[in-house]
């Protein structure tokens, strides 16, 4: 890995100097496919890093990272410069001071790739209209992370007002694996679900979503009952000749039981938040699915 520190620069000088340091490695950029824009905090910079690094392995990309710090002090942007860090990509950490702060899409702007997508990823707090902030407005997709914040259902309920094709949850992706596996479980002939319930830990972020889903779905009412957890533990759905379950008691394996079938073990493991992010960069379009979801959790949500 080659690193370089630039400090009171701009983002010419930037640009400049990630140009120097990919031709001293033999290393273009052409062979990166997207932006990735990170705003997070300081205290939750190394773990985003590495997650957004993990996730380049699949997706070669240029990840600019944003840290906001004291708005007091003079205007002045420092940058760390990483090429090289165990993925083919590039990582640009961007501190920005004063009133710069304020601005920080100025500074983004220049740094993107051209002719390439750009994912904007808040992995802790996040503006409550995506799209409509400087940084989201820069971007195709914009993640964020309902899980991460104190009342993350409340959060997402809020957030069905302001969706915009391309918004998207971490929250939605860890479900992928509860929703392929409940899928399958009506691949055979099964009588209508009457109701249903989705089991989990209070205040879990998924469970009303996954709730929704199925929901929309079934067209049978289906509500979220509190568990010990951790996380999801269980959804059940009532059947006019018996019930479709799903529980997991660990982080590794479920059980899923069917009328008049074997119940049947199947993995479903709690994933990274690497790999979380690495599935939503497959996927740069809208999600209707997930917006369908997103707005019948906001008419249903009670808090």
């Amino acid at each position: 890995m080659t690193s370089f520190m630039l400090t009171d620069t701009t983002a010419g000088k930037i640009s400049g100097q990630l140009t120097r340091l990919r031709h001293q490695m033999g290393a273009p950029a052409v062979g990166m496919v997207l932006t990735l824009v990170v705003v997070c905090d300081e205290r939750d910079q190394y773990d985003s890093v590495r997650s957004a690094t993990e996730a380049a392995r699949e997706h070669p990309s240029r990840i600019l990272v944003v840290i906001n710090r004291e708005s007091d002090e003079a205007n002045r942007l420092d940058a760390e410069l990483r090429v090289g860090e165990s993925t083919p990509g590039e990582v640009v950490v961007l501190r920005l001071y004063g009133e710069l702060t304020a601005h920080a899409d100025s500074v983004v702007s220049p740094l993107l790739l051209p002719d390439t997508p750009v994912v904007a990823w808040w992995p802790g707090d996040a503006p409550a209209v995506p799209s409509k902030d400087p940084i989201g407005m820069l971007a195709q997709r914009r993640i964020t992370d309902a899980k991460t914040v104190p009342d993350g259902i409340k959060v997402l309920a809020g957030r069905a007002k302001g969706y915009a094709p391309g918004d998207t949850d971490l929250a939605w992706a860890r479900l992928t694996p509860w929703r392929s596996l409940l899928a399958a479980a009506f691949d055979q002939p099964v009588d209508k679900v009457k109701k249903g319930f989705v089991d989990a830990a209070a205040g879990h972020a998924s469970a009303p979503l996954l709730a929704a889903w199925l929901s929309e779905r079934l067209g049978a009412p289906v509500k979220v009952a509190d568990s010990a957890g951790p996380g999801l533990t269980a959804v059940r759905l009532t059947l006019d000749g018996g019930e479709i379950a799903v529980t997991r008691t660990d982080a590794r394996l479920a059980t899923l039981a069917r009328p008049g079938q074997p119940d049947r073990h199947v993995a479903l493991a709690r994933r990274h938040t690497s790999e979380l992010l690495a599935e939503e960069l497959r996927r740069l379009d809208s999600d209707e699915i997930y917006e369908a979801a997103l707005k019948r959790l906001a008419r249903t949500y009670r808090g």
